[in-house]
């Protein structure tokens, strides 16, 4: 009798995913025909053309960072607002002429603007890092992301968008 113990691969250090093939340059030539090319993965996900300069991920990564800034933007501005009312107008009329898409030109231009504004850009420098450190939930972003809800917010929003486009586009103005 022939006993043998199969281990999953999971367990095996160094083992790739599933999901990538090996691809060995010219791998029906002979040994002394090759070339020495190393050999490439190539991983079942998708190409992303345009994004030479960054992955998505790190996209995504400066979009959170100006979110941070905004959300600083807001807790300052609300702040302000109770009781420094000058400053807090200062602020919105800023915020007004400026775009608030790039955090950090926001802020460098607030620091510009004034020596009033330099220290309301201060104080949103302060406050972007104390939330981002402090306060911002990051387990739970996590959680969020590792139970699919982006994928399923994708999918939702796909099948709405498509179902209103083929109730917008099978409507028979005859009928009305």
């Amino acid at each position: 009798m022939e006993f043998f113990t199969v281990l999953p691969l999971t367990q095996l250090s160094g083992v790739m995913p599933k999901t990538c093939t090996l691809i060995r340059a010219h791998p029906f030539k002979p040994w002394w025909q090759r070339n020495s090319k190393p050999a490439r993965f190539r991983c079942q996900k998708m190409y992303v053309p345009g994004f030479g300069e960054a992955s998505p991920e790190k996209k995504a990564a400066n979009n959170m960072h100006n979110f941070f800034t905004y959300i600083a933007v807001r807790i300052v501005g609300a702040q302000l607002e109770s009781y420094n009312t000058e400053a807090h107008k200062d602020l919105m009329e800023f915020l007004d002429k400026n775009s608030l898409n790039d955090g950090d030109k926001f802020c460098a231009a607030l620091m510009r603007e004034s020596p009033r504004h330099k220290g309301l850009a201060m104080r949103i420098l302060e406050v972007r890092s104390a939330y981002c450190k402090n306060d911002f939930e990051w387990d739970n972003l996590q959680r969020l992301a590792s139970q699919c809800l982006f994928w399923q917010m994708a999918d939702e929003s796909d099948t709405k968008l498509m179902r209103d486009y083929v109730l917008e586009t099978s409507h028979d103005p005859r009928s009305d």
